[in-house]
C-alpha cells in the first residue's frame, strides 16, 4: 500500500449531530468531510459500520457484512417521498451529546418500517429497479442476514442457540417454513440494507471528490449470536447444541487486571484453509467496497491468539494458539491484488513473529501517544521521536481517554506529598507544556503531526479539547459505551483554519 504523508480524523458516524438521537448519513455527515477538507485532512476513520448488537458495541454486530440501519438518514428518506415532515417529530427531544440506545432504536425503527411501507405501497420505478440490482449483487450475504434478522425478531431477540431447535440448526424444512412465515420482514430487512448501502455510497463519493479517504475498521472476530457463525457453524469452535467451547480474549494487559473476555468464537482455521479461507476473501471484498483502507483490530490474532474454555468467567487462564500466520494473507493478495490497503493494529503484547508477519505483507502498524507518556520510557515506540516512518500514530484511540481526559487522570495520581505523578512530569517535559490544561490535547496533535510518521490520526474529540465527558469506550466496562457526540457548533471555521495551518506546516496537507 502507497502511503503519501497525511493526516485525518476518527470519529464513528454515530457521534455526529442532528436531530433524531443519533448520527447518520445526512447532511451532518457531509458538512463533517467538509470540514475535513477544509481543515486540509485526507483521512477519515470510522469503527465498524455493522448493526450492533450486545452493548450497543460495532464490535459485537449481527453481521460482518450488513450495514446498521440506525446509520441510515431519516431527513434523506424525508426528501426521496418515503417519510413526511410529520413523521420526522420524535414523540420526546433526544439528548444532543450522547445517544439514547433504548429511545433511538425505538423511534427509528418505526420511521425505517413506514419508510419500507411507502416503498412497497408507491416506490418509485427506478428505486424499485436500484433494489433489485441491490438485491442481485449482495446475494451472497443478504438473504441470509434477513433471515436472521426476521426469525430473531419472533423470537423477541434471543440468541439463535434459543430459538426453535429447527431454524437454530438451519434445518432446510425449517428455513423454507420462516421464508414464508417471514417473508415481509425479510423484505423489510433486505431494504433496510439498500438503503444504508445507498446513502453511504453517495456519502463515499462525496469524499472521493474531496480526495479523502475512509479508513474502516474490521474486528478479527464476529458476534457469536450472528448470522455468520448461524449460517456456517462448521466454521467455528462450537458444541452441538451451538454454543462456543472455546473463545476469544486477550490476557491481563494494562486494560484489566483480568484480561478482556470478549466471548467471540475462535475460528477453525484447519476448515478454513481447506477451502483457500474463501470466508476471508468474501469479508475482505465486502468491506473493500465499503470503505478505502481496512484497520483490522487484533492482527496479533492472525499469528498466535489467546483461546479461552467456553464456560471461563474471566480471560485469565487461556492458551496462546498458533493462527493462519502468512497463509491467509497469501490468499487473499493473490484473490484480491497487492498491495493489501490493511492498517494492523498490533498494540499490547507484540510479538516478534507478529511484526514480521506484518512486514512480511508490507502492513503499516500502529502507535498511540498515550501510550507513550504512560510508559515515560524514552525508547518506547509509541514516543514521537522514535516512530519509524511507514506507521500509522495517533494521539490516542477510541478505547482511550481523550487526550484531556488522560491528562486529567494523570494529574489526579499525583499527590501534596509526593508531588506530581511520572507520567504527568514525563509529559509536561516531552511536550513542553506550559498554560492552562486547555493546551494538552493541541501540545499532543502537534507532537504526532510534527513526527515522520507518514499518516497520523486524531480522534475529533482532542481536537475540539475535550475532556473525559467524550470517551467513547472503556475496555471491560459493559454498559455507558459508544454513546458519545457532538454539538454541531464546535466545528468552526477558526478551528479548521488552525488544523490547516498545523497540517500544512507539517507537509500533511
Amino acid at each position: 500500500m502507497e502511503l503519501h504523508r497525511s493526516s485525518g480524523l476518527l470519529l464513528h458516524p454515530t457521534s455526529l449531530p442532528g436531530p433524531h438521537g443519533i448520527g447518520d448519513l445526512g447532511a451532518p455527515a457531509y458538512r463533517f468531510v467538509d470540514f475535513l477538507a477544509a481543515s486540509g485532512q485526507r483521512l477519515w476513520q470510522v469503527l465498524p459500520l455493522g448493526p450492533t448488537g450486545y452493548a450497543d458495541s460495532p464490535y459485537q454486530s449481527f453481521s460482518a457484512f450488513a450495514g446498521n440501519p440506525l446509520l441510515i438518514s431519516l431527513e434523506l428518506l424525508e426528501q426521496e417521498g418515503l417519510l413526511t415532515k410529520s413523521d420526522l417529530a420524535p414523540a420526546a427531544k433526544f439528548p444532543t451529546t450522547r445517544v439514547d440506545y433504548g429511545g433511538v432504536i425505538d423511534f427509528k425503527k418505526a420511521m425505517l418500517l413506514k419508510a419500507f411501507s411507502a416503498f412497497r405501497d408507491h416506490g418509485s420505478i427506478a428505486m424499485r429497479k436500484e433494489f433489485g440490482v441491490f438485491c442481485d449483487r449482495s446475494s451472497d450475504w443478504l438473504p441470509d442476514f434477513a433471515l436472521f434478522m426476521a426469525v430473531k425478531a419472533a423470537h423477541q431477540g434471543a440468541p439463535w442457540v434459543e430459538w426453535d431447535r429447527g431454524i437454530a440448526r438451519r434445518h432446510p424444512s425449517s428455513v423454507l417454513r420462516w421464508q414464508r412465515l417471514a417473508a415481509e420482514q425479510i423484505e423489510t430487512h433486505k431494504f433496510w440494507q439498500f438503503l444504508f448501502d445507498r446513502q453511504w455510497t453517495a456519502l463515499r463519493n462525496y469524499c472521493r471528490e474531496r480526495r479523502i479517504q475512509i479508513i474502516g475498521d474490521m474486528p478479527i472476530y464476529v458476534a457469536h449470536d450472528s448470522t455468520d457463525v448461524w449460517i456456517a457453524k462448521e466454521l467455528f469452535h462450537l458444541d452441538k447444541s451451538g454454543r462456543p467451547t472455546l473463545v476469544a480474549g486477550v490476557p491481563p494487559d494494562a486494560f484489566s487486571d483480568t484480561g478482556q473476555l470478549w466471548g467471540n468464537p475462535i475460528y477453525r482455521w484447519d476448515v478454513m484453509a481447506s477451502n483457500g479461507y474463501e470466508w476471508w476473501i468474501r469479508r475482505f471484498h465486502s468491506a473493500l467496497s465499503t470503505v478505502d483502507i481496512v484497520r483490522i483490530d487484533h492482527f496479533r490474532g492472525f499469528e498466535a491468539y489467546w483461546e479461552v474454555a467456553g464456560d471461563a468467567e474471566t480471560a485469565q487462564i487461556g492458551q496462546w494458539t498458533p493462527g493462519p500466520g502468512p497463509a491467509l494473507f497469501q490468499a487473499m493478495r493473490d484473490a484480491l491484488g497487492d498491495p493489501l490497503p490493511i492498517v494492523a493494529e498490533n498494540l499490547g503484547v507484540i510479538t516478534s513473529a507478529v511484526e514480521d508477519l506484518r512486514v512480511q505483507f508490507g502492513f503499516p502498524g500502529m502507535a498511540v501517544l498515550q501510550f507513550g507518556l504512560d510508559d515515560g520510557d524514552p525508547h518506547s515506540v509509541h514516543l514521537p521521536h522514535n516512530y519509524p516512518h511507514r506507521i500509522v500514530v495517533y494521539t490516542g484511540t477510541h478505547d482511550n481517554h481523550t487526550s484531556l481526559g488522560w491528562w486529567e487522570e494523570a494529574r489526579r495520581k499525583g499527590d501534596e506529598e509526593s508531588g506530581p505523578s511520572p507520567s504527568e512530569k514525563f509529559a509536561r517535559a516531552y511536550l513542553n507544556l506550559e498554560g492552562d490544561r486547555t493546551n494538552v490535547p493541541w501540545s499532543m496533535i502537534h507532537a504526532v503531526s510534527a513526527s515522520q510518521a507518514l499518516w497520523t490520526i486524531v480522534p475529533l474529540q482532542d481536537v475540539l479539547g475535550l475532556g473525559t465527558e467524550a470517551r467513547m469506550n472503556t475496555p471491560g466496562q459493559e454498559s455507558g459505551n459508544w454513546q458519545w457526540r457532538f454539538e454541531e457548533d464546535l466545528l468552526t471555521d477558526a478551528l479548521a483554519q488552525r488544523l490547516a495551518a498545523m497540517t500544512f506546516a507539517h507537509g500533511r496537507g
